[in-house]
């Protein structure tokens, strides 16, 4: 199965680009992203204990089989610090933790963009991380397709501003379903694996 790659984190207080983000829209974001997808395309992302949750969520809502439908990559420098739902993942990559803090992210973000099967990345809100790892995966996969959700805020929008995206053309900034339909080449008729 192919899989997509998800960037997306809510900005903290005190972080770059915190106050240009709405926490609702990544959320709802998110969730469309999720609703679309799940079973549909492997979904891989980094771990970030605001967007875990909402997978873990998702992966019972739609009864889809946690080993098939997502992987999950973490840093050890993180190890006790996992939310409870971690648990539920069977698929997780955990990174070594040798170095400083930059380091063990990007030695994690390099392992886990450097996956062979994968066609897509989606950016939704996020802070400084989310532009770090677009640039990665764009020297990764140059080829491979680029969601970058603007309305919600944060980093994304500044990739999506960087993209080419124009505000003044869109008509339905929120309808984060028919951008992830559009963008992914996803229907939602297919069935779930």
């Amino acid at each position: 199965m192919d899989a997509i790659f998800l960037s997306a984190s809510i900005p903290k207080p005190g972080r770059q680009f915190y106050g240009t983000a709405d926490a609702l829209l990544i959320h709802h974001a998110v969730r469309a992203f999720l609703a679309l997808l799940l079973g549909r395309r492997r979904i891989v992302w980094g771990g970030h204990p605001s967007i875990t949750p909402m997978v873990h969520a998702a992966c019972q809502s739609f009864n889809v089989n946690y080993a098939h439908a997502v992987t999950l990559y973490q840093s050890d420098e993180y190890r006790g610090l996992y939310p409870v739902e971690n648990d539920d993942f069977p698929d997780i990559v955990y990174t070594p933790a040798t170095a400083d803090h930059p380091t063990n992210l990007r030695v994690m973000r390099e392992q886990m963009l450097s996956r062979d099967d994968l066609r897509a990345a989606v950016f939704i809100g996020g802070m400084e991380g989310v532009l770090e790892e677009y640039d990665m995966f764009i020297k990764a996969h140059p080829d491979a397709g680029i969601v970058a959700v603007p309305r919600p805020g944060g980093a994304s929008r500044q990739v999506a501003l960087q993209r080419g995206y124009d505000e003044n053309t869109d008509p339905f900034p929120t309808d984060f379903t028919r951008l992830f339909i559009d963008g992914l080449g996803v229907s939602p008729s297919e069935p779930r694996v």
